[in-house]
């Protein structure tokens, strides 16, 4: 494959991976390491630190436009963002110990587990919320619109105190993996926390882009980071991330956690067979 080939189809996932990111809150990152390993066959320690650069990227894609239509909580993200970017940094540092194949077999069981559990996910369950001290004291409770069904939703944040706890796990696998931890704080936020699907992405669109930002300093600095890679990925996910923002708010919530739970399940079972067989 020639250089100019080699980067034009780098754009070509690339901006895959961000509209998929930016639409589920996943980062982008999602895509691009098995994309890269997988498709490509680039060594998984510079899939990951191209991919840190694409979730900074799906992040400020994304994040700008969610914040303006209310999608995006900001005292949430604000709130865990403290736990998940220490988080970040702890993973981050690990990953510089662990074999690939753990990698690859820790990457895959963890996105099937969120796979399965949004799958499990039902309607009805959606508005039984316990009360919570901490989200009442710092208001984090909140409301949006939805472009979909054209009415206005309240809804209650809950179980604080376990939020904090998952974010910093899900800043851990950020800090792994390079996939900017949403495959995790989606279905936390989800499924724990009581914020809507539509919500939760975006929520971690914002969130996302300063975990990565934590953990990109110490991939610079071990030279895991290719700029031949990074910039034509960074690029596309950018653009990919811009165009989910504007599509979000009109899809249907159910829909949508569908999708991500499809998307989820397929790449686990590719990065699962790879840790196992290759």
């Amino acid at each position: 494959m020639t250089p100019i080939l080699f980067i034009l189809v780098l754009l070509a996932v690339s901006v895959l991976a961000g509209f998929l990111g930016g639409l589920l809150g996943l980062g982008g990152g999602i895509v691009v390491v098995p994309a890269l390993t997988l498709g490509l066959g680039i060594n998984i320690r510079y899939a990951i630190g191209a991919s840190i650069v694409s979730v900074i990227a799906t992040s400020s894609g994304a994040a700008a436009t969610y914040v303006r239509q209310r999608l995006a909580n900001l005292r949430v993200a604000m709130l865990w963002e403290i736990a998940t970017t220490s988080g970040a940094i702890t993973g981050a540092f690990m990953a510089g110990v662990l074999p690939a194949r753990f990698l690859y077999l820790l990457f895959g069981g963890l996105m099937t587990y969120s796979a399965l559990a949004i799958f499990r996910k039902r309607r009805h369950t959606e508005h039984v919320i316990k009360p919570d001290r901490w989200a009442d004291s710092l208001q984090l409770h909140s409301s949006y619109f939805d472009e979909a069904t054209q009415t206005e939703h309240e809804y209650h944040v809950t179980r604080t105190k376990l939020g904090l706890f998952l974010m910093y796990l899900a800043g851990n696998v950020s800090g792994l993996l390079g996939i900017g931890s949403g495959a995790l704080k989606v279905p936390a936020m989800d499924l724990a926390m009581g914020l809507p699907i539509k919500v939760s992405t975006a929520t971690s669109n914002f969130m996302i882009g300063v975990t990565a930002a934590a953990s990109a300093g110490v991939y610079f600095s071990r030279g895991d980071m290719d700029p031949f890679i990074a910039g034509p990925v960074a690029a596309g996910v950018l653009l990919g991330a811009t165009l989910a923002s504007l599509v979000l708010n009109r899809i249907a919530a159910q829909k949508l956690r569908y999708l991500f739970a499809i998307v989820l399940l397929f790449i686990s079972l590719q990065m699962l067979y790879h840790g196992i067989f290759q």
